[in-house]
């Protein structure tokens, strides 16, 4: 049976993404009183408290044994990995820039979802893919007043392979364990990740205005709580490198929020950059693979 999405699935993913790119401004905002490390912890404390009621409540169960080793691992790379070097990059670049490069991310999931399933991407996929990497480099060296390049900004690419990785490798996880399950869960391994960032956090909140500690409760509550469920959900009720393409939307989002509230205005650089990286991408989709995929089984809830 083939997964057949409807209206509900969409909005999943709408609402996702709108509060995906609403964090980028965030993170710039909170990274004035907090270290990387220190807001994506406090971030994640707070996402990971919105779940414990429903834990202990028992609506939301434990994992399958035999998967609390991929709920971890991939807890450490999408959450713990991706959010360390989006704070660090974001220390050096504006959130709109991220945003482009986070762009990426749709063809990368694609392409991995492909080659997971056997299939071979078509030349023009990887011509495309080459091109959005291309236009993610050239918003490296204009993402300040002027032209230089800016090694950080790199650690974008990483925050594209673990998200994408994190997209992808949980997809065999949905047929043992409800979406909210696996979020739950992950988001809780990345948590325990971040511990070690926390030894001066009590000091930075004492230290922080009250408007950028409610900037990153909102971060753990709206898009890391709400978000990866809602994106979750989506991800299984539809093919991943369809839903996978609502983040097309994000970096103009994106850009716009962190310009009205941040005065970020963007480059000409990083436009040419995100219009390269954007393209690159659309061109690797729309070229496909030159397999058709096979039939992907129903999920099955548990607990």
């Amino acid at each position: 049976m083939t997964l057949r999405p409807n209206a509900l699935t969409f909005l999943a993913a709408l609402g996702a993404l709108l509060g995906w790119s609403s964090s980028f401004a965030c993170i710039s905002y909170g990274l004035q009183s907090f270290s990387p490390g220190e807001l994506a912890l406090l971030r994640f404390l707070v996402a990971s408290l919105c779940f414990l009621p429903s834990i202990l409540a028992g609506r939301i169960a434990v994992p399958p044994r035999r998967d609390w080793p991929m709920v971890a691992l991939l807890g450490l790379i999408g959450i713990t990995l991706y959010q360390i070097c989006l704070g660090t990059a974001e220390t050096r670049i504006s959130a709109g820039a991220a945003a482009v490069v986070i762009a990426l991310a749709p063809g990368v999931t694609a392409a991995l979802a492909a080659l997971r399933l056997g299939e071979r991407l078509q030349g023009r996929a990887w011509a495309g893919l080459a091109v959005a990497f291309l236009g993610a480099i050239l918003i490296t060296f204009g993402t300040g007043t002027e032209i230089r390049f800016e090694p950080l900004a790199l650690l974008m690419l990483v925050c594209v392979f673990a998200t994408s990785l994190y997209f992808v490798l949980q997809r065999p996880l949905m047929v043992r364990m409800r979406p909210i399950v696996f979020t739950a869960w992950s988001l809780i391994a990345g948590t325990v990740g971040l511990l070690p960032f926390g030894p001066h956090l009590p000091q930075a909140i004492a230290a922080a205005p009250p408007a950028q500690i409610l900037a990153i409760v909102y971060l753990g509550v709206g898009p890391s709580a709400a978000g990866y469920v809602l994106w979750n959900f989506a991800l299984s009720r539809a093919p991943v490198g369809r839903i996978a393409s609502f983040m097309y939307l994000q970096p103009l989002i994106a850009t716009l929020i962190a310009w009205v509230w941040l005065d970020q205005a963007p480059t000409l650089i990083m436009l040419l950059g995100g219009v390269a990286a954007i393209g690159g991408v659309l061109l690797a989709n729309l070229a496909g693979t030159t397999a058709k995929a096979p039939i992907v089984q129903p999920v099955r809830e548990c607990g």
